[in-house]
């Protein structure tokens, strides 16, 4: 019984952590910081903000990671409405910087309200569909396609297209994993591709712009198609073996734009080269493991949905950066998880590991008690 035991073993008892995971995360943000040092060319002030950030996120996570999920579930709802009020506050009031309303600026603190709803939306959908048992009913599933799609199109007005792919990816990921038939999943594709050439003639211009570049980013090697290029010339010019830590030519001569933040996976494979690319896609490939364990492990249909959702979200940011900064997909302003420059969607993304803890600690909490 929890009665019998002192009050320091008690302590211990009640400090939850997934080892195995946050081992795997240590070892990508570490290595993640020896690359952003070497893409700020060594700027003291520029790192000791990143591991300000860093350390800053992974308080957040172990903090996270003590909350019971029976929190997370009864005030999934709550937080996903004072996102949808963030984001309309953002619509009228929000800061504009480079043509783009995303930012609220309170004066002491500026944040992004779109980056809350990457967890609260998938938050919000697991706890709805958990109402039920699945495959959930049509009623329910209308119900978290409504949810979804009010979030991305106000996230998509700003405009910020890529943070909307990734809110709309979280969401159906917690769909899909519910038990939707494939008849439905094939039914909504056709929808998408129907509607696709009406969906181009309203995307702003520079959208469009980067969605052509991707086809042939030659057109305008000096302009649009610069960053892909340069991209593409720092990864192909690592070989195998790199070419040495802060020795990557694009890297140091200024050549490869935004190498700290969106490619930053570039400048890794120029100095680190195939070897150091295959370290890295190895701790993602653990991480991603593990996370896929846990949701495994679940106890209950909420905290097998959100974690399957966090992990497969994690996979696809990896995915969209990598196949982004290679040619392989448009640019579309995704950083790469853990390895980039942190800011709010570092934030974000340790927040998600801390849930993730949170949802494999339930076995050790033992039964779940009201609030």
């Amino acid at each position: 019984m929890i009665e019998n035991i002192d009050p320091q073993q008690r302590w211990r008892w009640r400090f939850y952590i997934d080892i195995w995971l946050l081992m795997g995360i240590l070892a990508l943000a570490s290595l993640g910081s020896l690359v952003v040092f070497s893409a700020a060319d060594g700027d003291s002030m520029f790192m000791e903000g990143h591991f300000t950030k860093l350390l800053l996120a992974s308080l957040l996570m172990v903090i996270a990671a003590q909350i019971p999920m029976r929190w997370y579930q009864n005030l999934s709802f709550v937080t996903y409405l004072a996102g949808i009020g963030l984001l309309i506050a953002v619509m009228l009031f929000g800061e504009i910087s480079k043509g783009a309303q995303r930012w609220l600026d309170l004066g002491f603190f500026r944040f992004q309200p779109s980056e809350i709803m990457k967890l609260a939306v998938p938050a919000a959908i697991a706890w709805l569909l958990a109402q039920s048992q699945l495959p959930p009913r049509w009623s329910l599933l209308l119900g978290a396609l409504l949810m979804l799609s009010i979030p991305v199109g106000l996230v998509a007005k700003q405009p910020d297209l890529g943070t909307a792919i990734l809110i709309a990816t979280a969401g159906a990921i917690v769909i899909f994993l519910a038990g939707i038939a494939w008849r439905y999943i094939m039914g909504l594709i056709s929808l998408l591709a129907i509607a696709a050439p009406i969906a181009w003639n309203h995307l702003h211009d520079y959208q469009q712009k980067r969605v052509l570049t991707f086809l042939n980013p030659e057109d305008d090697p000096l302009g649009s198609g610069y960053h892909i290029i340069q991209s593409k010339i720092a990864i192909g010019s690592g070989g195998l073996e790199g070419k040495g830590w802060r020795n990557g030519s694009q890297t140091q001569l200024d050549f490869l734009p935004e190498s700290h933040t969106d490619f930053i996976f570039s400048v890794l494979a120029e100095e680190w080269g195939l070897i150091g690319v295959a370290v890295l896609l190895s701790l993602y490939l653990f991480v991603i493991t593990r996370g896929l364990y846990i949701a495994w492990k679940a106890r209950d249909t909420f905290g097998r949905l959100m974690a399957g959702a966090i992990t497969m979200s994690f996979v696809i940011y990896i995915f969209i950066n990598i196949g982004m900064v290679s040619g392989m997909l448009p640019v579309v302003g995704v950083p790469l998880p853990l390895i980039s420059y942190g800011g709010t969607s570092l934030v974000t993304l340790m927040l998600a590991f801390g849930i993730l803890m949170s949802i494999h600690a339930e076995h050790r909490r033992g039964p779940r008690r009201m609030l």
